[in-house]
């Protein structure tokens, strides 16, 4: 067998397995290299990321929100393509829509905010909110509670069930996530108080020397949720239609704002009160608790607790010394402590029946409810501001004692109808007393007249009682009525005249007639006769 006489070199073998070598690892610290300036440059250019959980409110009234927070009118005059604006879906369990917060001079966009709505606090939307919350989206989220002033005397009820909601929701987070939720609060606690950073993004003023940061206040992030809070209560100007229609005043306005401000402490949120197409500082109140804040112009957050319809209140600036000025004989101390009570409840917290109340009955869903304790701050809260519409079906569903102060009042037709019978049985009653008395006179006049005329004679007093009966004879002479008894009576009194010496005066006409003197009926044809011949000769 031939040997192989082909000849090569194992250097050149080994030179170019290293030239190869050599070159794969050029071309991978490359790849490397762009890699690393790509990524660079796209989180250079990557927006900051924020979340907001919108809670509460209608589908109308979160669109309401939305707008007033993204300012989508100037946007939408400033940008040519309008289809730019993102749609808002929150017609059905979670929804979702997002914006761009953009700076002072509408060109520079400083974050992307996600919105993710939810309308009811019904423990099964409890799983659609959790995947939410991860410690990365906890230190960049806010929470807010929409509430409406069509119906004030609800808002405790329902921060009470929304706060419950957030409560089983963050118990069942991992504890990273909770480790991240307590850096989060003892950031914000320390917010405006020495040693960190106001809402406005500028440094906090470091506490004097040999001090140590203020401390607490009592009932102040008594009881932190985790996250930041912020209560917005939409549609202010229905203050005017409360006062119009229900009679409320400034003190029941002051203790609506007292009851929210000392529950709010305790979680250290913020309070806003807004009204549709009127600006407000609602805002620079979201986005500084996002920390987002303008390059170009400083937006500062400022308190209000002055104009009724304005109010604004920031975490970190309340206080019960505040909130005690507001209105004297507030006790702050029994709400704050009737807060704890409340969320305490188990939840969900089903709500009696207000008008089966008394008898311990519920409708069916509300099978299982209990009452509020005594010392709940929405009891107290439902005493001070009452709903006027139960009010109206507790006294309907009610039953009227003796000694209730309450009377119920009857339609106003069936109570006309009762005074109508009552005034024809007392127009009865004077017309048969009337009758009574005229019959007693009648019958006098009659006996008199008897006694008088007739003289005890049976006849004349007949003949007196028929002529009573009769009436007055008339008859009509000429155009001229006559009375035939007083035309014979002035007959006899001129025959009497006439006559005196004569005993017996006529008693009737005829014999009146004859009685008078017979006149001459030839002088008389004379005297017409010559008057006939005068007017025949002047008209000659």
């Amino acid at each position: 067998m031939a040997a192989n006489t082909n000849r090569y070199s194992t250097y050149t073998a080994a030179s170019a397995s290293s030239n190869s070598n050599s070159k794969d690892g050029d071309k991978t610290e490359k790849k490397d290299l762009w890699n690393s300036m790509l990524s660079s440059v796209a989180s250079g250019r990557r927006l900051p990321e924020k979340n907001i959980i919108l809670l509460g409110g209608t589908v109308d009234s979160q669109r309401e929100f939305f707008e007033s927070l993204s300012n989508n009118e100037l946007r939408r005059a400033l940008d040519r393509n309008a289809s730019r604006t993102p749609p808002v879906a929150n017609s059905f369990a979670l929804g979702y829509t997002y914006y761009d917060v953009l700076d002072a001079d509408q060109e520079d966009t400083l974050a992307r905010i996600s919105l993710y709505t939810l309308t009811s606090p019904s423990p099964a939307f409890a799983s659609l909110l959790q995947p939410l919350l991860t410690p990365q989206s906890i230190p960049n989220t806010l929470i807010v509670v929409l509430l409406d002033w069509s119906q004030p005397w609800k808002w405790m009820r329902q921060l009470r069930e929304w706060i419950l909601l957030l409560r089983t929701v963050l118990v069942s987070l991992s504890n990273e996530c909770k480790e991240t939720m307590e850096e989060v609060m003892l950031s914000w606690q320390e917010r405006g108080r020495g040693g960190g950073t106001n809402l406005d993004g500028t440094a906090a003023p470091p506490p004097p020397d040999g001090e140590n940061e203020m401390p607490l206040g009592p009932g102040e992030w008594e009881d932190a949720l985790g996250l930041p809070l912020a209560v917005v209560c939409q549609n202010a100007e229905k203050m005017e239609y409360l006062e119009k229609t229900q009679s409320w005043k400034e003190e029941e306005f002051d203790i609506v704002l007292q009851f929210m401000r000392t529950v709010l402490l305790k979680h250290g949120a913020s309070l806003i009160y807004t009204t549709p197409s009127v600006p407000s500082q609602l805002p620079t109140l979201v986005h500084s608790s996002l920390g987002i804040h303008s390059l170009l112009k400083k937006q500062p957050l400022k308190h209000n607790v002055i104009d009724r319809d304005k109010v604004v209140v920031p975490p970190n600036w309340d206080s019960w010394g505040k909130i005690r000025v507001l209105r004297d004989g507030f006790d702050v101390d029994r709400v704050s402590q009737g807060w704890s009570i409340d969320l305490d409840q188990p939840f969900p917290h089903a709500q009696p029946n207000s008008t089966d109340a008394e008898d311990g009955q519920v409708n069916g869903e509300d099978e299982h409810a209990v009452a509020d304790p005594e010392w709940s701050t929405v009891t107290l809260y439902e005493e001070a501001v009452q709903d006027p519409t139960m009010d109206a079906l507790q006294l309907a569903g009610r039953n009227t004692h003796s000694t209730q102060l309450e009377v119920e009042t009857i339609d106003t037709q069936a109570f006309l109808a009762q005074q109508l019978k009552v005034l024809d049985a007392f127009k009865q009653k004077n017309d048969e007393a009337s009758r009574e008395g005229a019959r007693n006179r009648t019958y006098k006049k009659t006996n008199d007249e008897e006694y008088l005329v007739g003289g005890g004679d049976p006849e004349r007093a007949t003949e007196a009682k028929v002529l009573e009966h009769i009436g007055p004879v008339q008859f009509n002479m000429g155009g001229i009525q006559v009375d035939a008894d007083d035309m014979v009576q002035r007959l006899k009194e001129r025959q009497a005249f006439v006559s005196p010496s004569e005993p017996e005066s006529p008693t009737t006409a005829d014999e009146v007639v004859e009685a008078t003197p017979h006149m001459d009926t030839e002088n008389l044809q004379a005297f017409f006769h010559g008057l006939m011949n005068r007017r025949g000769a002047l008209t000659k």
